[in-house]
């Protein structure tokens, strides 16, 4: 029987059951799961077999030993003991990767140099060779896990996460990685609709991970197959003869799989760019005449009628933070239904998400939910069957409506004016202090009131937020009809001069619309200028109040300058700009209705029109065309939205995905001395890493929150990124 190892095989949050039977199929021995994997046991031919044909998995640890980490001693003689020459040559390279704390390790990186040193001294001996450290081309990589004082000591098979395959190697940050499409699709059942001659679907394909996750799927071709090197090629422990005895098994089996009925892979997007990196991705994947895609919008999605009876449609949609972006998405959902319900009954729907409720647009009655989570951000793959039977009258995302003032629990009521008074109180004071006009009052800080309570002047701006699922919607009215009651005698403002805007269930298109057609604007004063908001008609007032310091920063940093505001909203930032010296400025964006708002602040402040122009245009093309040389500027403010799918846009804009593709084209037009701030409001939002290679990258989110915003710190984040010198 050939010697056994004890492995511990790693994946992402909510994909452990799924890793487990995968692991089993291999022919490894379930020993216990973890939150994010799997300990097992087998042979090194099942190590290498889970390397090669894992979907599931990030990484395959080898175990070595398990060593007492509480104090520094311990942790280095245990260390030591490990026969690390069996592994590593006393010539060869090595890294460590630590990962945990504890009261002695209080950072990673002093955890890895002790496990570090421990190894050099065992290898080195009493000579003077010695291992050397090489993070970027180790021989062999060291994984060193700390949890409640003891630490994993293994050797890492994989290399690079085994969901990188090999096919995806243009820069981005993809919105779906290659193990969590391959979990989506075995929780959708796409092997055995595959395997009864189903085909499969996804109208919103980005560029492609889930299509070439179910073809090298359905055509049984190993997903490590196209890998140019694995972590264990120059461990010492390494069994050339049995690995290239898988690599064969991989390719025999590549090419039986190629010999019977082929599914037909179909994918969509509405984004030219996206489908030509599609495209691309097919191709470093061996797969093209397999894989179909091409530019077809959720709206024009049709059958083709050489389509299986049955089958897979798989799709993962953009998310939206702000309630105007997920209106435009609950239009998508409800376009998505209409399509699959139209074109392809009898077939499976699935929609993996991270805003679950919009899947009651869609109109079908889910069966399924699996919980997972697509990097940090918790999603859920919703599974419909496609069938007159589970058709249901498609819900949409809740507007703003009225409320009429009403108290029903005096105490509770008592609670809320008690805590509007101690912010009045505090925040009244600063506020004054500051000579700040607009500003948050509260801000959800009571959980039995969801709200936002914002003042404008004399005006009081309410928004209620979308109630946690434990409080019914009967209850949350009734909370919301006492806050009514409570703001105008505690704010001591007629009832009529507080506007609420509410979340509540509507029909038909009603939401998509104008709030309201009232056309009463206001003055009011920021920083010395004079803006004009709307509180009724519009989802949003006109002016984001969690970006004040943002705008300060700009006006004191704008003399002399030639300022860009992409995605300009309503201009207030150019305002603060012109406020602060700005020699010129271009501000753009897509909505007409906000461009002839963005001139009139301007003009209200008396900026020169011929010097600081404001216009009409798709921001993401404009940035996608070659700078002309008047197009250099000294200073970019660029907040564009989470989600948008105008009908004015060229494709789809998802921040998540295109940021870094937009900070590049923005830096194009940056001066040598300039500085891009880069803000947005995506809560789970993560800057790619590879930005910071190429510019000088800071976070100033902590100084762009003034004090009415510091209970709610994830409101937005926010860089400056500069050229570097």
């Amino acid at each position: 029987m050939a010697e056994q190892h004890e492995y511990f095989v790693t994946c992402p949050r909510g994909m452990d059951n799924l890793l487990q039977e995968e692991l089993v199929s291999f022919g490894l021995h379930p020993l216990k799961t973890a939150p994010a994997g799997v300990w097992v046991r087998g042979g090194l031919a099942e190590g290498y077999r889970a390397c090669l044909w894992s979907r599931l998995a990030n990484r395959v640890l080898l175990h070595l030993a398990t060593v007492d980490a509480r104090s520094n001693e311990a942790l280095y003689q245990g260390v030591y003991d490990i026969p690390w020459e069996e592994h590593l040559k006393v010539t060869g390279k090595f890294r460590v990767v630590f990962s945990g704390t504890n009261e002695l390790i209080r950072n990673t990186q002093y955890g890895a140099q002790k496990v570090k040193d421990a190894v050099v001294d065992r290898l080195r001996g009493k000579g003077t060779v010695r291992p050397s450290v090489d993070p970027k081309d180790p021989d062999i990589t060291v994984s060193a896990r700390l949890h409640r004082g003891q630490v994993e000591l293994a050797i890492d098979l994989s290399g690079d996460s085994l969901h990188m395959r090999g096919y995806r190697t243009e820069k981005g940050i993809a919105p779906v990685r290659e193990n969590l499409a391959s979990a989506l699709l075995l929780r959708a059942g796409w092997p055995d609709i595959a395997g009864d001659g189903g085909d499969f679907v996804d109208p919103m394909c980005g560029s492609g991970t889930l299509l070439i996750e179910a073809a090298l799927m359905a055509l049984d071709q190993a997903p490590g197959r196209l890998r140019k090197q694995f972590g264990f090629e120059r461990w010492l422990g390494h069994q050339p003869d049995l690995w290239l005895e898988l690599r064969q098994e991989a390719e025999r089996r590549a090419w039986e799989g190629k010999q019977g009925r082929l599914p037909r892979i179909i994918g969509y997007d509405q984004d030219s760019r996206v489908i030509a990196t599609a495209w691309r991705n097919i191709a470093r994947a061996g797969l093209e005449g397999l894989i179909h895609v091409e530019v077809r919008s959720v709206e024009e999605f049709r059958r083709d009628g050489q389509w299986a009876s049955e089958g897979l449609v798989l799709v993962n949609p953009p998310y939206g933070e702000r309630l105007s972006e997920r209106k435009e998405l609950g239009a998508l959902y409800q376009q998505l239904g209409e399509g699959v319900r139209e074109h392809l009954q009898g077939w499976r729907l699935g929609v993996f998400t991270g805003v679950p409720e919009l899947g009651h647009a869609i109109g079908l009655r889910s069966h399924r939910q699996y919980r997972l989570f697509n990097g940090k951000i918790p999603a859920q793959l919703l599974l419909f069957d496609i069938n007159d039977d589970n058709a249901v009258r498609p819900r949409e995302m809740s507007t703003p409506g009225e409320v009429r003032p009403r108290i029903s629990h005096p105490e509770r009521a008592k609670m809320l004016e008690n805590r509007l008074r101690k912010n009045l109180k505090s925040l009244g004071q600063w506020a004054r202090k500051q000579d700040i006009q607009c500003y948050r009052l509260y801000d959800a800080d009571m959980p039995e009131f969801a709200l936002a309570i914002d003042i404008y002047g004399d005006q009081v701006h309410v928004q209620e937020y979308a109630a946690p699922k434990s409080v019914d919607e009967k209850s949350a009215r009734e909370r919301l009809a006492e806050a009514m009651a409570v703001i105008p005698e505690v704010l001591d403002v007629p009832a009529d001069h507080v506007v609420c805007k509410q979340r509540q269930r509507q029909s038909g298109t009603r939401q998509y619309e104008k709030q309201d057609a009232t056309g009463e604007f206001m003055e009011v004063d920021e920083l010395g200028s004079r803006l004009k908001v709307n509180l009724r008609d519009y989802l949003d007032t006109g002016l984001f109040l969690d970006h004040r310091p943002v705008r300060r920063w700009i006006r004191d940093h704008a003399s002399g300058k030639r300022f860009l505001n992409l995605f300009c909203y309503t201009g207030a930032a150019t305002v603060q700009a012109v406020a602060g010296g700005a020699s010129r400025s271009l501000s753009l964006d897509m909505s007409n209705t906000y461009v002839d708002w963005a001139r009139d602040n301007l003009a209200l402040n008396g900026a020169d029109p011929k010097r600081h122009l404001v216009e009409q245009a798709d921001c993401t093309a404009w940035l996608a065309g070659k700078p002309t040389p008047d197009q250099r500027f000294d200073l970019i403010f660029m907040d564009p939205p989470t989600f948008s799918n105008s009908a004015r846009m060229r494709g789809v804009l998802d921040i998540q995905r295109d940021h870094g593709r937009l900070i590049e084209q923005a830096m194009a037009r940056l001066t040598s001395d300039g500085v891009l701030v880069f803000s947005n409001n995506f809560r789970r939002f993560k800057l790619d890493e590879n930005l910071s290679e190429r510019y000088e990258v800071k976070d100033v989110t902590a100084s762009t929150l003034d004090r009415d915003f510091q209970r709610n710190p994830k409101i937005h984040q926010c860089w400056h990124i500069r050229h570097k010198v």
